[in-house]
């Protein structure tokens, strides 16, 4: 028998999250991983079960996630995006309580690339008279 899943894909900085969301008791499974031993950090797990708070879901979808590149917040921010995502296809009316919220909007901010003769992407090299 098919079971019944929600995918979405999330996405920030440079991290990419593809999100699966499966009728059941709540878990939270990122890359094989739980989600306590995954991300170290109290507040980035709050910005991933944000979306499921604001719908009033939490406890009642598995979420099953695959995600790579950059760092633990980037990867906490497209979990958030995608959890919104698959939200959405599960029940459309969650819309106006996850766009008011800001959660499907895709954070479009970015690491500005280096410029040729500096140091960074606007950093100069230290003045030297002679």
């Amino acid at each position: 028998m098919a079971q019944v899943q929600y995918i979405g894909t999330g996405r920030r900085k440079s991290s990419v999250a593809r999100v699966r969301l499966v009728p059941g008791d709540g878990q939270i499974v990122i890359n094989g991983r739980e989600v306590e031993n995954y991300i170290p950090f109290a507040a980035l797990r709050e910005v991933i079960k944000q979306p499921l708070a604001i719908t009033e879901t939490i406890g009642s979808y598995n979420v099953l996630v695959n995600v790579n590149g950059g760092g633990y917040t980037g990867q906490a921010g497209a979990i958030r995006h995608g959890i919104s995502r698959a939200l959405l296809q599960a029940d459309p009316e969650f819309r106006a309580s996850l766009k008011s919220a800001g959660l499907l909007t895709r954070d479009s901010r970015m690491k500005e690339r280096k410029k040729p003769g500096l140091k960074g992407a606007r950093r100069a090299p230290q003045f030297s008279k002679r």
